[in-house]
């Protein structure tokens, strides 16, 4: 039998004007409980920061989103700690300034065992057999006048670090999640007394958040309460927690049924991927990708596959491929949709260069599908043209995650330069960590190459140790350009990261409104925009004009 819960939750103001609290209960569909688990977490924003409730709620949120979106292979401690490791980066770069702080305990469940992750001075209990035991610490100073002061909470510090707490679930067990408005003012022995007097779920968690304020608590009141009902099977979720990577599929064959998907042929293979063309059921059209055998023992090679689909999930939506859920896989890989249609990299090397008109609806739709990207804390690192596909139901599709990027979900210190050469930005040759300046460098790059056929600082070869000095103006290979637009391009493929665009969506701006502007705008000298043709220009004046001074001399 699986593993049943019952669970119910309250929180109230109290006299604060806002609350600043959150709770979030996730019970996920059957497949995806025994493979993940039933996710319950609490939060308490810190009222001093800048935005307490905001820290709590958006905590909570990408948790409940990107929890079931990891590899499965991922043991929970493991996908927890990933999860609030970047959000915890992503309190301390959303702040404006100014801290975004907030506690949280997160607590999963699945099968016979559960899993905790806590940090900041909310509390979890255990309640079983008439006995309240605390299975978390109280991260605060332990000083008088200072036990309300937190030594750690999710965005306080730059190296965040979690408690855990693993262990054996039993039947008929309560486990209870306190925000400190509730357990400061009662204490121990007044919450066992209402969880004893009180066996209904909601009315126990009703009552301790009203006893707190009844009591004095000054602070918003947050409980959340969870009873196994049932515990579930030693087998699946058990084994799941040891599991540390599927064998690759064997070699699949044109006509071969492998795990429900009917095998057409291979679509495409490397060194570091092999790419089935697979159906469904229903004959739709997919793409099954995995490892080379050659990579059976590459440990790295399969989290990363796997890491791959956890971005494409994670950025579910019309400017990617779709995932499939792929529940009962019993081998490495994942299944995404097969689009028809041709990448820019074809079309170009079909018609040339693109029309102004359709260059620029490209250029729009790229920024904004970067712009979601970086908006989920996505680094792409290979965009270019062979990874751009212009589908024929009219969307522009970001393909190949194989080099994405995640701060707080992947290694710190890539291996090796990603990309192709003649897209990377300076500073990834200097070595600086991915960002989303180098994205959109990337981003410039491809779209100067689509307008013109040519690279702004020449086409760069593998090994080569490039060197950055003025990009030339793709308005010398694109003379119907406007000035606006070669401007615009020229910021985007600046050598230095501080000239380019801050975000895309600040360019996809610009874009949108730059024809518009374009009429107010001064346009650059002609000595700025073509230094050559001007110095030629002139020399070639003085030198008439000395030639024609002769001229009259001679004849005088």
């Amino acid at each position: 039998m699986a593993l049943q819960l019952s669970f119910a939750e309250a929180s109230a103001t109290g006299p604060r004007a806002e609350n600043q609290d959150a709770l979030r209960s996730v019970t996920p569909a059957p497949a995806l409980a025994a493979s993940k688990g039933y996710l319950f977490a609490i939060a308490d924003g810190v009222s001093q920061c800048a935005d307490g409730g905001l820290a709590a709620r958006s905590t909570l949120q990408a948790l409940a989103l990107d929890y079931y979106a990891t590899p499965e292979t991922w043991s929970v401690a493991q996908a927890l700690d990933r999860l609030l490791l970047a959000q915890n980066r992503w309190l301390q770069a959303n702040g404006g300034g100014q801290p975004l702080l907030t506690t949280v305990s997160a607590l999963v469940m699945r099968g016979r065992r559960f899993t905790l992750a806590h940090v900041g001075d909310c509390r979890v209990y255990r309640w079983h057999a008439d006995s309240l035991q605390r299975i978390s610490e109280d991260h605060v100073w332990e000083q008088p006048g200072m036990q309300h002061v937190l030594k750690r909470a999710l965005g306080l510090d730059q190296h965040l670090v979690l408690d855990f707490l693993d262990g054996e679930l039993r039947d008929g067990e309560r486990f209870v999640l306190l925000s400190d408005g509730v357990w400061s003012t009662l204490g121990d022995t007044a919450i066992a007394a209402i969880l004893r007097d009180q066996p209904d779920l909601h009315s126990a968690a009703r009552t301790l958040i009203n006893a707190a304020h009844l009591a004095g608590s000054q602070d918003n009141a947050s409980a959340l309460l969870v009873r196994v009902d049932h515990v579930g099977e030693a087998n699946l979720g058990d084994a799941l927690i040891h599991l540390q990577q599927w064998p690759l599929p064997p070699a699949l064959k044109p006509g071969q049924a492998f795990e429900g998907w009917q095998v057409q042929g291979i679509a495409a293979q490397s060194q570091q991927s092999l790419l089935y063309r697979v159906t469904d059921g229903q004959g739709l059209p997919w793409l099954l990708k995995t490892l080379p055998s050659r990579s059976s023992a590459d440990a790295q090679a399969g989290q990363a596959l796997l890491s791959e689909e956890w971005f494409l999930k994670r950025v579910a939506g019309r400017h990617f491929p779709e995932v499939h859920a792929c529940h009962q896989r019993q081998h490495l890989y994942y299944v995404m949709r097969e689009y028809s249609g041709m990448t820019l990299a074809q079309r170009f090397q079909q018609s040339g260069p693109l029309p102004m008109a359709q260059w620029q609806d490209i250029a729009e739709r790229l920024l904004r599908a970067v712009g979601l990207l970086h908006r989920r804390q996505i680094f792409h690192r290979d965009i270019k043209p062979e990874n751009l596909l212009l589908a024929d139901d009219g969307e522009l599709r970001v393909l190949d995650f194989g080099l994405a990027y995640c701060p707080g979900l992947s290694e710190d210190t890539p291996s090796t330069l990603p990309g192709t050469p003649s897209f990377i930005a300076p500073e990834a040759f200097r070595g600086d960590p991915p960002s989303a300046q180098q994205d959109l460098y990337a981003v410039g790059i491809t779209l100067y190459y689509l307008l013109t056929g040519h690279f702004p600082y020449g086409e760069i070869e593998a090994f080569q140790r490039p060197r950055f000095g003025v990009p030339v103006s793709a308005s010398r290979y694109r003379p119907d350009l406007p000035e606006w637009l070669a401007q615009s391009l020229e910021r985007g493929v600046a050598a230095d990261p501080q000239q380019r665009f801050e975000t895309a969506e600040e360019w996809l701006l610009e874009l949108e409104q730059g024809e518009r502007r374009s009429l107010s705008v001064r346009p650059r000298p002609l000595l700025e925009r073509e230094p050559l043709k001007v110095w030629r220009t002139m020399a070639l004046v003085a030198l008439l004009g000395n030639v024609l001074l002769l001229v009259l001399l001679f004849h005088s």
